[in-house]
């Protein structure tokens, strides 16, 4: 409840996951940039499995994309 409150007094409304979870999301998928492993991932959030981790721990699709090769002869 704390973190909720302190979310929408700073006006930030409209997330799928609010209060802590938010912050749970952030710092996993920060830490995941960062290059930790799911498994050192789980451990932080204290999950019993991978699957959970993987639910908070999102990909940056657009930072793929910059180090994704380009497709051998172009794009067809």
């Amino acid at each position: 409840m704390i973190a909720k409150e302190a979310l929408e007094r700073a006006g930030i409304h409209g997330y799928a996951h609010h209060g802590a979870h938010l912050f749970r999301h952030s710092l996993a998928t920060d830490l995941l940039r960062s290059g930790a492993s799911f498994a050192e991932i789980g451990q932080l959030l204290r999950h019993r499995s991978v699957d959970s981790t993987r639910i908070y721990a999102k990909l940056d699709i657009e930072k793929l994309r910059e180090l994704s090769l380009p497709w051998p002869g172009g794009v067809q």
